[in-house]
């Protein structure tokens, strides 16, 4: 409710300003205000007055002014419309792409009906769960693009054995050897994505694994049965 006042408070304050301003010189003057954002990654907002700020997968807003920044969700009362979660979901999915699935370890069946993103430990046993049964996920339609997530962070045996999956001339293989928890022999390489994977896990806000991004960019953690993920990814729905 707080935020919600503050948003039309701050629409309302910043109404004038924005009237006498167009679209292009408010997003230079923000992109002078806050350096570490660039002039395209700032949008007029839903909520009149004020501007959509997005680093990557975050999103907060801020008065055309810059004197203020909200930090919060925007609903639509009409639908119940969550506007910003519809905005972090678009702003994950393009987070990932911009990994490059050849910086990926895909696991495709021959009819793709949806594709998701796992941010993945070696040893982790629900991940190893997961995986023990890719072949169900797979018979579902499911694509699964994994991304290396080492919970321990770098220089764990978790990041190492990340590291040899990815050095290994056949990742697939690999990446199942390393999850029924056989040892791998192959000596780390340079460069890897692992680096790449966690930090932009940390930065979508991945707490555990496996954690799930689906194709409509939703974030769901945990380990959910490819039956059950199928029915999800189909109608929004748990099973």
């Amino acid at each position: 409710m707080r935020t919600s006042i503050l948003i039309v408070t701050l629409a309302a304050c910043s109404g004038a300003a924005l009237a006498q301003d167009d679209v292009a010189a408010v997003q230079k003057r923000l992109a002078e205000r806050f350096p570490e954002v660039r002039a395209e990654q700032i949008t007029p907002a839903p909520v009149a007055g004020l501007f959509e700020l997005r680093i990557g997968p975050q999103i907060a807003y801020v008065s055309a002014d810059g004197r203020f920044i909200v930090r919060g969700d925007i609903i639509e009362v009409a639908t119940d419309a969550n506007l910003t979660e519809a905005r972090r979901s678009a702003a994950r999915l393009a987070a990932i792409e911009d990994v490059g699935e050849a910086n990926m370890i895909v696991f495709a069946p021959k009819q793709v009906k949806h594709t998701i993103n796992v941010f993945t430990d070696v040893e982790c046993g629900y991940c190893r769960k997961l995986h023990r049964e890719i072949d169900q996920y797979l018979a579902q339609g499911i694509r699964v693009r994994y991304l290396m997530f080492p919970r321990g962070g770098p220089n764990s045996e978790g990041w190492l054995k990340a590291e040899q999956v990815w050095c290994s001339p056949d990742r697939s293989a690999a990446l199942t050897k390393s999850k029924r928890g056989e040892v791998l022999t192959v000596k780390p390489c340079s460069p890897t994505p692992v680096q790449q994977h966690y930090s932009l896990g940390l930065t979508l806000g991945v707490q555990g694994t496996p954690a799930i991004v689906t194709d409509t960019g939703e974030l769901v953690p945990g380990y959910v049965p490819p039956g059950e993920l199928a029915a999800y990814l189909e109608t929004g729905q748990s099973g």
